[in-house]
């Protein structure tokens, strides 16, 4: 039956279809109806309610964070002296990429080829095992660096969410928006901290508006940076221009903000007014948009480190 022309045509189409559906990548527009960037062990989180965004939002749909960091967070560490499995990361594609050559060489009347084909299999699966027994031994002998973190973010402990870690720069009154948030805010956002995420607001949208990509570089982590350098560029491409004029801030609201690793997060709910639209580089005509004011709501996030200042870590549409 595996080595009927029907089955193969069936075989080779269904594992084009897994192929295909592995490698799909979502184009959803990034700066808005989409979301972006990074909070820290929080990223694959959903962020709470609040009076200016009555929703919870999703978590982040592109970021470069390790979703295992985010996992590990909610389990205090424990992944870190977890016993690696046999049959995880290398060693499991490894095994997976024979069992996978066999099986898809059985249906188009090749690969095992019976008991001697078998054993071959048994031999090759004793080399995989030893294989993957040495690379393990290698693993837990190597000495681990002082200070060094294995993720883009180290997992968060009790005394990193508690208050007793990262920088203690908060010294003015809570705010009455860190009021409203209470215990979800760890960190106590003052007045100051507000007026600071509104100005990131209107230089955002400004820089972005005028493709100054060194303002933007100033005011946002790396990685947003390169999220919004990328959107520029397609929009260069295409021969357009996005211009966000005239942001102003109608209400904003603390939804979380917690220290971790060494720095303070705050995530914030934004909801502003603004002139969006799109035109022709060449004409200046609007293609998109028009001049109407519209009002959005979304949800930013800000991180800071060493007393640093505020910098836009994500964005995420509420």
């Amino acid at each position: 039956m595996f080595a009927s022309k029907g089955f193969r045509l069936t075989a080779l189409f269904a594992s084009l279809l897994m192929v295909f559906s592995v490698v799909a990548v979502d184009t959803a527009e990034a700066r808005r109806g989409g979301s972006f960037g990074s909070r820290g062990a929080r990223t694959e989180m959903s962020v709470p309610a609040t009076q200016a965004s009555p929703n919870a939002t999703t978590g982040v749909q592109r970021t470069m964070t390790d979703s295992s960091t985010t996992r590990n967070a909610t389990t205090a560490g424990a992944a870190a002296t977890a016993r690696p499995s046999l049959f995880g990361g290398f060693g499991g594609a490894l095994l997976g990429g024979f069992l996978f050559t066999g099986l898809f060489g059985m249906m188009f009347g090749y690969g095992f080829g019976g008991f001697g084909g078998m054993l071959a299999l048994l031999f090759q699966l004793v080399i995989v095992a030893l294989v993957i027994g040495w690379f393990m031994r290698r693993r837990q002998q190597q000495p681990a660096m002082a200070g060094a973190s294995t993720s883009r973010y180290e997992a968060p402990n009790a005394a990193s969410y508690g208050g007793n870690a990262g920088p203690a720069r908060n010294t003015g009154p809570r705010s009455a928006a860190s009021a409203r948030a209470g215990k979800r805010d760890e960190v106590g956002i003052t007045d100051a901290d507000l007026g600071s995420f509104q100005q990131r607001l209107v230089a955002l949208q400004d820089a972005y508006s005028r493709e100054d990509y060194a303002a933007l570089r100033e005011i946002s982590t790396p990685e947003v940076m390169g999220y919004l350098a990328e959107e520029l560029g397609e929009n260069a491409s295409k021969g357009v221009r996005n211009e966000v004029l005239d942001v102003n801030l109608l209400e904003g609201d603390v939804a979380e903000a917690w220290r971790e690793a060494g720095a303070e997060y705050a995530t914030v709910a934004l909801r502003y007014e603004s002139r969006d639209v799109t035109r022709n580089r060449a004409t200046g005509e609007i293609v998109e948009g028009d001049e109407r004011v519209t009002e959005t709501t979304e949800v930013w996030t800000f991180v800071r480190r060493n007393g640093s200042d505020w910098l836009v870590s994500a964005i995420q549409q509420a």
